[in-house]
């Protein structure tokens, strides 16, 4: 049974990254969106959480929540995908569940 985690806070703000990242299993995905793209970004302090997910993980980030925020993908950290709301849907419709962390 896999599962999509979406993440919709600053993670320099909430711990809901945090609290996600050690809830993973295997086959789960991350959806990082709204403030949650803050996550999904080079050198910052929490590149190294999100790094080690992409180890176990998929994490993806949704795209116009980047740009709508003034956010360039070149700044997405390797290994993470940018999707767009037709990719967040097929996310959706691909894993069992979907959980929110507020």
């Amino acid at each position: 049974m896999s599962t999509l985690h979406t993440v919709n806070k600053s993670p320099f703000e909430k711990t809901s990254l945090t609290t996600c990242l050690g809830h993973l299993s295997a086959g789960a995905a991350v959806l990082l969106l709204e403030d949650g793209v803050y996550a999904a970004l080079t050198q910052t302090s929490v590149e190294g959480q999100v790094k080690g997910a992409l180890d176990s993980v998929k994490v993806y980030a949704l795209g116009p929540d980047l740009q709508a925020r003034g956010l360039s993908e070149e700044r997405v950290i390797p290994g993470i995908s940018v999707v767009d709301y037709a990719g967040f849907v097929d996310l959706a419709a691909e894993h069992d569940k979907v959980q929110a962390w507020l």
